[in-house]
């Protein structure tokens, strides 16, 4: 591993950029404010560093090597990174604070982002960071400051307050189901089942709710994300088997129909969980606020207020 002691400056870094765009030592010097002399030592520290020649000279002009090439689309990364980084830092105020706010990915654009509307205008001390949960082990700690989620409810040392149940639709484009009606459900299994890859046995229990088995209920293309399950339903794949609620606008639209009147609602439900010694902190407490007050005029009604 490389000592940090040794790792190439920020400075040496913007030196190698500037002089590869303008392939000149002196013109990358007065971009920087620098001298050339202080320009070509950055380089050469930097090439001693990487034991890697990054330029030579060709008829007295200079050219990138193969590995100044390579190295390059790192170090624009890098540089990238910091300055975004330096700006997003710079963007606050200094009682500005950050909310580190998780979501599964089809529940945050269907259902978060809209209740979020007007938040900025309520609370301009208090900027979002919303970022995609990903399944994994619950007993990991979460960096995030609040987190939805769907399941049974209780997270080891978290606060968890319920917000819904759902209700499972099989769904489809109107030109996917046959002319003549289906008899029951289980001929819905002679069409494409669309797989949802974090609910593998929800088609399963669906026909079971019905006293149906099939043994197809299980096969089919799967997606990792409801979104990609929906589009794909949306596009005459197969039939899908969604949350009602998030695909209430293609049945408005008349994008999707219901491919079978039947619906199985969930055991589980969704959660917004922060850690317990979290409750009292402004920011957690007033985005807790805010989603029930939003939620009130939601048609999916939360439980009463703990």
């Amino acid at each position: 591993m490389l000592n940090k002691r040794h790792l190439p400056s920020i400075t040496a870094l913007q030196c190698f950029e500037a002089v590869t765009r303008h392939l000149s030592f002196t013109r990358a010097a007065e971009e920087l404010n620098l001298t050339q002399s202080a320009v070509s030592k950055q380089v050469a520290q930097l090439e001693e560093l990487l034991q890697h020649l990054l330029f030579r000279r060709v008829r007295r002009r200079l050219q990138l090597t193969p590995a100044g090439a390579l190295y390059l689309v790192e170090v624009r990364k890098i540089i990238g990174q910091v300055e975004m980084s330096t700006q997003y830092l710079r963007s606050y105020g200094g009682e500005t604070e950050v909310l580190r706010v998780a979501a599964p990915s089809t529940f945050g654009a269907r259902w978060l982002m809209p209740l979020l509307k007007g938040w900025r205008l309520r609370h301009p001390n208090i900027h979002l960071d919303i970022r995609i949960e990903q399944p994994g082990d619950e007993r990991t700690p979460s960096t995030s400051d609040l987190t939805f989620y769907f399941g049974a409810g209780a997270r080891p040392g978290a606060e968890c307050v319920r917000l819904f149940s759902e209700e499972l639709v099989a769904v489809c484009a109107p030109g996917v189901l046959p002319a003549k009606p289906f008899r029951n459900a289980t001929e819905l299994a002679d069409l494409v089942l669309l797989q949802t890859a974090s609910r593998p046995q929800d088609w399963h229990a669906w026909f079971e709710s019905q006293g149906l088995h099939t043994d197809h209920s299980y096969h089919g293309p799967r997606f990792e994300t409801f979104y990609m399950c929906i589009r794909a339903a949306q596009v005459g794949c197969g039939v899908a088997l969604l949350p009602r609620f998030l695909v209430e606008e293609e049945l408005a639209e008349g994008k999707l129909i219901i491919a079978w009147p039947h619906s199985l609602p969930s055991q589980d439900a969704y959660y917004l969980a922060y850690q317990e010694h979290a409750a009292d902190v402004p920011k957690i407490r007033d985005f807790v606020r805010w989603m029930f007050d939003q939620m009130a005029s939601q048609p999916v009604p939360p439980l009463p207020r703990p």
